[in-house]
């Protein structure tokens, strides 16, 4: 049996944190961390660290890795995808330490958005909580695959497969973690034979003669359209990058979170190269910049740069093969969509943030009306598969590429208080049990660069003629995003939480010898790494 408490902490006689606290489990005593706080809050540390490490490497590679970036090409040129993809993405390495350490130091349930409330302001964490859940919504609501033509429509699949997907996903973390094991295996496997057979199709082992560089030259590349070219590359990025930072997220339901957040944290750097910057390259490539098929989301390559330049050294039917890897893709992703949607609902309905029923969680830990209410977004999904929907859901993720920027900019803030305070306690940084490499002064400056991404990505709509429907989808993230900021804060009397309250106490230290050397363990390592518990 277990029994349960409300915690409430008050200051100037305004309500600072509601939770809910299991006081028995089973006639157990509470988990509790390192410093002592319960953490057994209605979920579960269910998460192997093999699981927890595939997830930060392979969570949220979803379809449209395989078909967006073909928009890309036809925008920027091969060279100008690989340049943006590569500046996104170095971006991205330093944010994730930022991520390592915090979550480290402080592995709670809802990741860097209650880090946010417990750190900087609630009134912040309630603007980005929000916006980034809308964020992931509109992502999941966007996703896209091609299904061949049958005597079942394409919407009945699409019911079919979230109606199973509902069941997955309320299973329990544990069942969550081993279907993204798999599944992310799988994505990783699938794209190192993507690229070998992209190699056979460059050198002409399909029939249609050696590609090389042809497609890298004019009149394909290797740039195209200049700056305008590249301000769409930084967009999309920021739209597939987006998700990597789930390793915040899923510290609070880890079993072993300072030893697996650091191993994901170093894991991160093989997401970049293989995944994204991998799929740049390999895409550009093989595909033509001025194929028309890039443009046309209804053709039955589905846009991918893959089938089109399969099919353009010989592999006719090559969409098969690549759709029904964008298939387990899409299942995988909106399982790890959903997840991160789930438990963002979750600790804003413990904070009073949402509505309380979001916070109820069953005997196994899962907040599953968080995550039913979440899928249901998926079944918006269908809105898409009419023609003119489709212009509608790119100006979503230009919505939701623009969000990201915002999210990661609130992640460095976050682990720049956290700074503030070591400091202001003389606390070294280097007994944390993760620490972020390099000066602090880079985490400063990549701040600064994501703020200026935010600002100039949607530039070109300023050209003539003005493009106010661009200009929307581009920008409306950041006045929605400070309407709800300052709302909050006008509301509620909100105050910056001081530096002195932030509490180091019994997080220094580190657990195992084996964990202290996590930062130093070579490559082999790190990646037998993905195969222990």
């Amino acid at each position: 049996m277990s029994s349960s408490s409300v915690s409430i902490q008050a200051k100037d006689n305004i309500i600072t944190d509601v939770s809910i606290v299991k006081d028995t489990y089973d006639g157990g005593e509470p988990l509790r961390d390192i410093s002592g706080d319960v953490i057994e809050d209605g979920l579960r540390r269910g998460l192997k660290g093999r699981q927890f490490v595939i997830i930060a490497l392979g969570s949220i590679i979803g379809p449209g890795c395989f078909y967006g970036l073909g928009y890309g090409i036809y925008e920027a040129g091969p060279l100008g995808l690989l340049i943006g993809f590569s500046v996104v993405g170095a971006s991205m390495w330093i944010l994730m330490q930022s991520v390592g350490e915090v979550a480290t130091l402080f592995p709670v349930h809802g990741g860097f958005v209650e880090h946010c409330d417990r750190f900087v302001d609630p009134a912040l964490s309630f603007a980005v909580s929000w916006l980034y859940y809308f964020m992931w919504s509109v992502f999941l609501a966007s996703g896209k695959f091609w299904i061949p033509e049958s005597a079942v429509p394409v919407w009945a699949w699409y019911i079919l497969i979230f109606v199973f997907f509902s069941i997955l996903t309320t299973l329990g973390v544990n069942y969550y973690g081993e279907i993204e094991y798999y599944s992310g295996m799988f994505k990783f496997l699938s794209l190192i034979v993507l690229f070998f057979i992209s190699i056979l199709a460059n050198v002409g082992a399909f029939g249609n003669g050696y590609v090389g560089f042809r497609y890298w030259k004019e009149p394909y590349g290797p740039i195209q359209n200049g700056v305008n070219g590249f301000g769409q590359v930084f967009v999309m990025a920021a739209a597939y990058y987006v998700g990597t930072e789930i390793v915040s997220v899923a510290a609070g339901e880890s079993k072993n979170p300072q030893r697996d957040v650091p191993r994901a944290t170093n894991s991160i750097l093989y997401r970049i190269l293989v995944v994204f910057i991998g799929m740049a390259f390999f895409q550009g490539l093989i595909c033509p910049s001025t194929s028309d098929d890039l443009v046309h989301p209804g053709s039955k390559t589905a846009s991918s740069p893959f089938t089109i330049g399969f099919t353009l050294a010989g592999w006719k039917s090559s969409a098969h093969f690549v759709n029904a890897i964008i298939l387990i893709a899409f299942v995988s992703a909106a399982n790890g969509v959903v997840y991160i949607q789930s438990r963002t609902l979750y600790s804003l309905a413990l904070k009073r943030k949402a509505p309380s029923f979001f916070a109820i969680t069953t005997a196994r830990g899962v907040p599953y009306v968080a995550i039913l209410f979440s899928n249901m977004w998926g079944f918006l999904g269908l809105m898409s598969l009419q023609t003119t929907a489709g212009s509608l859901f790119s100006y979503f993720t230009s919505f939701g590429g623009t969000a990201a920027y915002i999210a990661w900019a609130v992640i460095t803030i976050v682990q720049l208080r956290v700074r503030a305070a070591a400091k202001r306690k003389d606390i070294d940084v280097k007994t944390f049990p993760f620490t972020a490499p390099g000066h602090i002064s880079i985490y400063w400056g990549n701040f600064v660069f994501n703020i200026f991404l935010l600002l100039i990505q949607g530039f070109t709509v300023f050209e003539t003629p003005f493009n106010y429907q661009s200009f929307i989808a581009s920008y409306i993230s950041i006045p929605v995003f400070f309407f709800m900021f300052v709302g909050y804060k006008w509301w509620f009397k909100t105050k910056w939480v001081p530096l002195d309250s932030i509490d180091f106490s019994g997080r220094l230290q580190r657990s195992t010898e084996e964990q202290d050397n996590v930062q130093k363990a070579s490559w082999t390592r790190k990646i037998l790494d993905v195969l222990k518990d």
